[in-house]
Order: structure tokens, then C-alpha cells, then sequence
């Protein structure tokens, strides 16, 4: 968990420093982090806004990166007890998985709450800091902090991609987002980038014809 919790604290620093330097006012940071509270979609929605993308087209982009939460909240109902609507605030993958490691009912609600809280906190937290550094950076561009956005999602992306089929769908969503970069308005390439989402589907097997062979006694 102390692992978790300080790798959870510097992405929270990242997304803090990189949003406001990007130009969003500490409040409004601050406040994302409150009610959204997840890191991927943050740093989508904050990309796609600092390209010049409508408010739309990153909310739309964040619901459909965090749709995983509905097998999730499925898979761990029974652990949120009573409190199902904070329970699903503080969701998170790892908070599912410290869940779905344990078997007793009793031992898989301590492990959701412990994970999901605690990393909460230590987000918000990470989260105002950040911001607060990020304020004396100025302009992003002048850094580099612009690349930041990419390599932030590369980071959150990277354990997933070990899987072959993850793997095929992200380079097909980085193709398509190369591709319609050019020719769509800020904020659009990324939808787009979604359609890569096909190549989940299993790849056709086509079987090999079989020959016929003939022989004398088959005729």
C-alpha cells in the first residue's frame, strides 16, 4: 500500500504542475480532482482543453476512458455495503483489485475502503501541491511541459500494454490519431483514436482448405 500510496503522490504532482501550468486556475484543478478523481481522465480531459478541444469532446473522451468502472462496480457491489454512492467515487483499479484479492466478504470491504480512501486523499493532496509548483512555471511550451500530457497517458498506459491485444489496439488508436491530427479540430483526433477499440474484437481465423485428394479406389 505505501508503494501504491507514493506512486499515486507523483502522478498527483504531475497532473497538478502540468494542468496549471497549462493554464487551469488552481481552483478549478483542485476541484476536478475532488469530484472526478481519476487520473487517466484528468489527464485526457486536460490534454484535449490545452489543444484547444471543446469542453464536449474531453468529457466524452474521459466517460469513455473510465467505462471499465461498470464490470467493476459489478464485480465488487457487495463490498460497498451501505455507502455504494461514496464507494464508487473512490473507485479505482487498484482499489478493485485489493478487493477482488481477498475471498472473506468482511476482508474484501477493509481492503476497498483502505485502498480507495487513502489513495483519494493522497491524490487531492498531490494534486494541490502540484498545482501550487506548477503556478511558477510560466508558460509550458517553454519547458517542454506540453509533452508532458502524452507522456503522462504513455505512463498510465504501459503496464496494460504488456497484453498483445492492448498492444494492438493502442497502435492502431495512435495511428488514427496521427492520421486525422491534420485534418480534424483540436480535441477530435483523440475521439477518433477510439475507433482503434475494433481491434479488441478476436482476429477471424480462417481455416486452411483441405485438399482433395483422389485415388484410384475413390473414383
Amino acid at each position: 500500500m505505501a508503494a501504491l500510496a507514493a506512486a499515486c503522490f507523483v502522478v498527483g504532482l504531475s497532473f497538478g504542475a502540468i494542468a496549471v501550468a497549462s493554464g487551469m486556475p488552481l481552483l478549478q484543478v483542485s476541484a476536478m480532482s475532488l469530484l472526478v478523481f481519476a487520473g487517466g481522465a484528468q489527464f485526457l480531459a486536460v490534454g484535449v482543453t490545452a489543444a484547444g478541444g471543446t469542453a464536449a469532446a474531453a468529457v466524452f473522451a474521459g466517460l469513455l476512458l473510465n467505462a471499465r468502472h461498470l464490470p467493476f462496480g459489478l464485480a465488487i457491489g457487495d463490498a460497498l455495503g451501505r455507502r455504494r454512492l461514496l464507494g464508487s467515487h473512490v473507485m479505482t483499479d487498484e482499489a478493485v483489485a485489493f478487493a477482488l484479492a481477498r475471498t472473506e466478504p468482511a476482508a474484501r470491504r477493509t481492503a476497498y475502503w483502505l485502498a480507495g480512501l487513502t489513495l483519494y486523499v493522497v491524490w487531492n493532496v498531490a494534486t494541490v501541491l502540484g498545482a501550487l509548483a506548477g503556478g511558477a512555471i510560466g508558460d509550458p511550451a517553454a519547458f517542454g511541459i506540453d509533452a508532458a500530457f502524452p507522456a503522462g497517458m504513455l505512463a498510465l498506459l504501459w503496464p496494460s500494454l504488456k497484453d498483445r491485444t492492448a498492444l494492438r489496439v493502442a497502435a492502431a488508436g495512435a495511428v488514427l490519431a496521427l492520421v486525422a491530427t491534420p485534418v480534424l479540430p483540436p480535441g477530435l483526433p483523440v475521439l477518433v483514436a477510439l475507433i482503434g477499440l475494433v481491434f479488441a474484437l478476436p482476429l477471424p481465423r480462417f481455416a486452411r482448405p483441405v485438399e482433395a485428394t483422389t485415388t484410384e479406389g475413390n473414383r
